[in-house]
């Protein structure tokens, strides 16, 4: 998220964001200060803490610039400016990031406390407003499901600036300070940035119902009827609606090679989602071509009810569909594939509170979905 210079009131600096204090002890580097380095005669600069608090939360020079609204390799002075004075290496540098080391979390243990309190008292003020709260994820996901979620923030002051994407550039964004919240396919590795699990998406096989029914009948003329009773009992059973009563429809060990005369609408060429599907429900891979892409799974959604084909969706995305006999399920298995999303942040509680609400929001919703 776009940041204002080192000039800005307190309050927006990172060291308001109340990181988890490591037990307090006391420092050596005072002393060492004193009697090793030559150059370290008076009171350590602010900036140069504040730069290094930064750097300790986010575990990366390149996040804590986009905080403090400074470029980069002025981070990286600052930081090894404040080693020299120190007398000690504080992070260790690394391909992606920094760790800190444990002299910087006995630092970091020291500063904290009295750096945010120091931003409380200079940012206060009855005409302060939060910054917007800035939210990235799915496209689908996002427009379908929370912003309506969200929608009810906006009449307490919340403003939300939206941005959408792949998970994986999404997520080095978010390192880098661009965003402050994003909902991610999959969980970011390692401890740059902190993951709860925020919701669980269960993908489904639907048709039109004209599809359906051709799938039926060609399934009936090459096996004659169907030998496990109503529609929705047996493997890959359904009828019309979304209970799956109705008319026999094709059994689950014959659907890969009926679906395979009958066209497929898919995200992209190489057919992620279904490719998934295929190998998790019927153990085999998926031998065949999209006849339509679309880069949106709510243009997939679109064209398959238009009876463009089959095609495999997130079940949040074509509940309605369902539910109104404008989709049908073509298969239930006992096992589903699922996918998690990660409701992901940068470590330590953000200095806009207005991020605590957005993200304790999409939480306690997500319970009930």
């Amino acid at each position: 998220m776009p940041m204002t210079g080192i000039g800005r009131p307190m309050a927006d600096l990172p060291g308001h964001n109340g990181i988890a204090t490591p037990p307090r002890s006391p420092l050596p580097y005072a002393r060492r200060v004193s009697n090793r380095d030559s150059h370290a005669s008076g009171p350590l600069d602010l900036n140069l803490l504040r730069t290094f608090l930064a750097v300790y939360r986010s575990g990366s020079f390149t996040a804590a610039a986009a905080r403090l609204g400074v470029s980069q390799p002025t981070v990286t002075a600052q930081i090894r400016a404040l080693e020299q004075r120190l007398g000690q290496e504080l992070f260790d540098r690394r391909a992606r990031g920094v760790a800190a080391n444990p002299y910087a979390d006995e630092l970091a243990g020291q500063l904290a406390g009295p750096l945010d309190q120091l931003a409380d008292v200079a940012g206060a003020g009855p005409d302060r407003s939060p910054e917007p709260v800035h939210l990235a994820g799915p496209a689908e996901f996002l427009c379908t499901v929370l912003l309506g979620v969200l929608a009810p923030l906006a009449a307490d002051g919340v403003r939300l600036r939206v941005a959408v994407g792949m998970t994986d550039p999404l997520l080095e964004e978010l390192a880098a300070g661009r965003h402050d919240l994003v909902v991610a396919t999959q969980r970011p590795r390692g401890r740059t940035l902190e993951a709860e699990p925020f919701a669980d998406e269960e993908f489904v096989l639907v048709a039109a119902p004209t599809w359906a029914d051709r799938l039926a009948a060609d399934r009936a003329a090459a096996d004659g009827p169907a030998a496990d009773g109503p529609g929705g009992d047996g493997p890959g059973r359904v009828g019309p609606g979304a209970d799956g009563s109705g008319p026999d429809e094709p059994a689950g060990r014959e659907l890969p090679d009926l679906l395979a005369d009958a066209p497929m609408v898919a995200y992209a060429e190489d057919l992620p989602i279904a490719r998934r599907y295929w190998r998790h429900v019927f153990g085999r891979r998926l031998q065949a071509r999209a006849a339509v892409t679309v880069p949106d799974l709510r243009g997939v959604l679109a064209a398959v009810t238009a009876g463009a084909g089959w095609t495999v969706l997130p079940s949040y995305l074509c509940r309605t569909e369902i539910a109104s006999g404008a989709l049908r399920l073509l298969h239930r298995p006992e096992d589903p594939p699922i996918n998690t999303a990660y409701l992901v942040q940068r470590p330590g509680p953000s200095p806009n509170p207005h991020v605590a609400l957005v993200r304790e929001r999409l939480l306690t919703t997500a319970r009930s979905w």
